[in-house]
């Protein structure tokens, strides 16, 4: 099976035969059903060219299942180095990324820290009219301000619990127009943010699943920002506090601090990208996932079909590639450590 095969391909192939299946019957493929199908697409994977048929297979699978708009790019480390696509699917296409646009908003404002503009331990002051009232954050909970936090700390929620009255406390060191400067000077043109009256405030705004699949590859690279942002830009995104509903879901601790991935979801659309390392921390895949369309635009939850087929996916992804080992630089994978207060 070719590694880039599209999804009406796919349906010819007979790969939507179980979606139609389970279609039929009312009701999505059992937990057993689902392992079954996890066991045969990862038995045998021994290489990249195995893993990246692997990851071909269950996207197709899985992408038609949950139904909707896919614009996909997701590459796998060959023995040379090479990043070589398993799912290509309208990867150069304008897409709204939604809160995967904090990784490039996350960018621009360390690039600046990097330049010694900023620091991670100045202080942001969180008024009551910068807080965003919605139930995707933390600091609507409090309702004690005006207060004080760190750079540092609002990039941590930011890409953690995905807070967007971060995203406002970032425009205050790094302004809209500023941001956008920023991305194009570092060679990502169409991931940009949209500005608004207010210099200091701006909506996500748009990408192209290409861009932000060389975005995360250029970060664990260390080519957009210094070592230590780079460090703490990745540990940030694969922090168990993060989002662990989609492509972590189905994994251990431990192996979900081989995943940096960062979701974005509004209206109908629900997103993912990030990055699997190695068992060495080397990283050997890449995903940059945009679905839009689906049932269920009233469900943000783990039950959404994208995001449900998101975690089969990121099984499969994680099970094709560990037995491989990436040619590409190591970075030290944090060790899960569970605290009892105290």
């Amino acid at each position: 099976m070719a590694a880039n095969l599209n999804r009406r391909a796919a349906l010819s192939w007979g790969l939507g035969t179980v979606a139609a299946a389970s279609t039929v019957w009312g009701t999505s493929l059992t937990a057993t059903a689902q392992e079954a199908g996890v066991a045969r697409q990862t038995r045998g994977v021994v290489s990249a060219a195995s893993a990246s048929n692997a990851v071909a297979e269950v996207y197709q699978t899985e992408s038609v299942r949950a139904g909707g708009v896919w614009n996909s790019l997701v590459t796998v480390v060959d023995a040379a180095g090479t990043a070589v696509p398993a799912v290509e699917e309208a990867a150069d296409e304008v897409v709204e990324a939604y809160s995967v646009n904090k990784i490039a908003v996350a960018v621009a404002v360390l690039d600046k820290v990097d330049r010694g503009l900023i620091s991670l331990d100045q202080q942001l002051e969180v008024s009551a009219d910068i807080v965003v009232d919605d139930v995707d954050g933390i600091f609507h909970l409090d309702g004690a301000y005006p207060s004080l936090v760190t750079v540092g700390h609002a990039l941590a929620v930011l890409l953690t619990v995905s807070d967007n009255t971060s995203v406002r406390l970032c425009g205050l060191v790094c302004p809209a127009a500023e941001l956008n400067e920023i991305l194009v000077a570092k060679g990502f043109p169409q991931t940009q943010v949209v500005p608004v009256e207010n210099p200091n405030r701006f909506f996500l705004g748009t990408t192209t699943p290409r861009e932000t699949h060389d975005l995360v590859n250029a970060l664990v690279a260390g080519s957009v920002l210094s070592p230590e942002s780079t460090e703490f830009l990745l540990n940030t995104l694969r922090a168990p506090v993060a989002f662990t509903d989609g492509i972590r879901r189905e994994m251990s601790s431990a192996e979900r601090l081989r995943v940096a991935t960062k979701a974005g979801w509004f209206a109908d659309g629900r997103n993912e990208a990030g990055v699997i390392f190695d068992v060495d921390g080397a990283p050997v895949l890449t995903y940059s996932l945009f679905a839009r369309g689906s049932e269920g635009a009233d469900d943000f939850g783990a039950t959404h079909p994208v995001v449900q087929a998101r975690s089969v996916m990121g099984r499969v992804f994680l099970d094709s590639v560990t037995p491989l080992s990436s040619p590409k630089p190591k970075l030290d994978i944090p060790r899960y450590q569970p605290r009892n207060g105290g």
